[in-house]
């Protein structure tokens, strides 16, 4: 770190997603079309568990979170993004930049627990049926999702006041397309190898132990499924689950890759490519998920849209 000028007061330059990219603009209206898509398939989602009452239940409770985490998520890169394309002004400040690491890490986190708790309500469900209605009420519904956002800030706040509170030298120029909290490390005058360990640490921690009881909650359903009598009752459960399980793979998938792996064995490239996919693609995919192969959800959609379509 010696020979490096501290710089003080001075913007971060987001060099975006690919610069030296070659038709970059036909890159950004993709991703401005997948913003839509994401920000429409997860409003409707919303919406439809909004007004339907018979999607009042706790499954479809915490699927509208997930369904508003990732409406967030998205909206926390991409209308930056766009607007530095199109501007040409890639600068962001140090107050928007540690705003934009808090609620991407808030988000990712939240989302982290949700589908936690929501394996855990499946788990409830499908292995102990009887005894669902009486612990899955309307309070324990309302604290998993008060532990989702609550949980979230708890570790989110701490990183980024230190990241940001970092002395920083060179020209500031951040080789990704939003704040990425290891991305700004790099930056630092000080030596942050023990808190790059840290965090670390801390993203095997807070990762992996909600993994493991997904993991575990879906392989107890999975036995607890194939001993089931009824064929509908089976195939129910095998796409309810089916589904949760491919969101939980999206997610953590690129996740792992970026926050369980040390930040030297890959490239700066590969780091941008994984962030568009767990950032971007997959709170587009995720209300795709649940709706198509959700009998429910499609019939409380399809019920809307008549009422729309027939004149009062």
């Amino acid at each position: 770190m010696k020979g490096r000028n501290e710089t003080t007061g001075m913007d971060f330059i987001l060099l975006g997603l690919f610069p030296d990219m070659k038709h970059s603009d036909i890159m950004i209206s993709v991703i401005i079309l997948i913003y839509v898509v994401a920000f429409t398939g997860n409003s409707t989602l919303i919406l439809l568990i909004l007004v339907d009452s018979q999607l009042h239940t706790p499954m479809y409770l915490l699927l509208s979170q997930l369904s508003l985490i990732d409406l967030l998520f998205i909206s926390t890169t991409v209308p930056k993004m766009a607007t530095d394309f199109f501007s040409g002004n890639k600068h962001i400040s140090n107050t928007a930049c540690g705003t934009q690491i808090f609620f991407y890490l808030l988000l990712g986190e939240a989302e982290c627990i949700l589908l936690t708790l929501m394996a855990c309500d499946r788990y409830l469900a499908i292995c102990r049926p009887l005894r669902y209605p009486l612990i899955m009420n309307k309070r324990v519904c309302q604290m998993m999702v008060m532990v989702s956002w609550v949980g979230g800030p708890l570790n989110s706040i701490g990183e980024t006041a230190y990241t940001m509170h970092l002395p920083t030298c060179g020209d500031k120029e951040i080789e990704h397309f939003f704040c990425e909290l290891t991305a700004i490390l790099r930056f630092s005058c000080k030596d942050t190898s023990s808190y790059r360990f840290t965090v670390l640490v801390l993203g095997i921690t807070l990762l992996l132990i909600p993994f493991v009881i997904i993991f575990t909650s879906y392989t107890i359903v999975f036995l607890t499924v194939l001993r089931m009598n009824s064929p509908q009752g089976r195939n129910k459960a095998l796409a309810t689950c089916s589904s949760h399980l491919i969101v939980v793979s999206l997610f953590y998938g690129p996740v792992i890759f970026t926050y369980m792996t040390p930040g030297f064995s890959h490239s700066p490239d590969q780091d941008k490519t994984v962030s568009v996919f767990f950032a971007i693609v997959t709170p587009m995919l995720n209300p795709f998920i649940y709706s198509l192969r959700n009998k429910d959800v499609l019939r409380a959609l399809n019920k809307v849209l008549k009422r729309g379509m027939i004149p009062k």
